[in-house]
């Protein structure tokens, strides 16, 4: 199982299609769980967590990469 994370166009936005992808690498997952508040992976396998701007910021100074802060953003666990 791994995270990750996917931004789309604000809801009021006709285009529905995915904008970003980003598959955090297991070296990160500890951290970005830490930010969330997580304690692991199977016990946050049940759908997508729209994620605040704060968490945004957060997360993206944790993997030094940039996320984009005009998308929505969500975290989810896959497979």
């Amino acid at each position: 199982m791994h995270l990750w994370i996917s931004g789309f166009l604000a809801e009021d936005n006709e285009d529905d299609s995915l904008k970003y992808s980003l598959t955090v690498l297991p070296e990160f997952e500890q951290m970005v769980m830490d930010i969330l508040g997580w304690k692991n992976l199977a016990a946050e396998c049940d759908g997508e967590l729209e994620l605040t701007r704060e968490q945004v910021r957060k997360i993206s100074l944790a993997l030094n990469e940039k996320l984009p802060m005009e998308l929505d953003m969500f975290i989810g666990v896959r497979a």
